[in-house]
């Protein structure tokens, strides 16, 4: 099949990501079936916490803001108030900390499989 549409999928309800104190939802959307380099891609929500969100890329990924605003940072202590547009790149390996003063809501796509978010 050459093209799948997924209609309003930003509007579909993401799974929490079960982190206590953290506000957190992933939801996969779409997924390759190609075994030696899969892609996935979908929508992760972050919504003022208690605590961010502090997750470790065993996989490379993209992420852009489609709505809010959230702030995230590496462990190099960069940090960045990302606002919609902003674009980003996640290397395999990185630790990265997510956090919103109110929500945010970015579009992912991940050399990962689905469900292994």
């Amino acid at each position: 099949m050459p093209m799948i549409h997924y209609a309003e999928a930003i509007k579909t309800q993401q799974p929490s990501m079960n982190r206590p104190g953290a506000n957190a939802w992933l939801g996969d959307v779409s997924a390759s079936h190609d075994d030696d380099k899969p892609i996935v891609s979908g929508f992760f929500r972050m919504e003022k916490s208690e605590v961010p969100l502090v997750y470790y890329y065993h996989y490379h990924e993209m992420k852009v803001i489609v709505e809010g605003e959230m702030i995230i940072s590496d462990e190099t202590g960069q940090e960045v108030h990302a606002k919609v547009g902003d674009v980003f790149y996640f290397e395999k390996g990185s630790t990265i900390t997510f956090n919103s003063p109110s929500y945010g809501i970015g579009f992912f796509c991940g050399q990962r499989r689905e469900g292994e978010g």
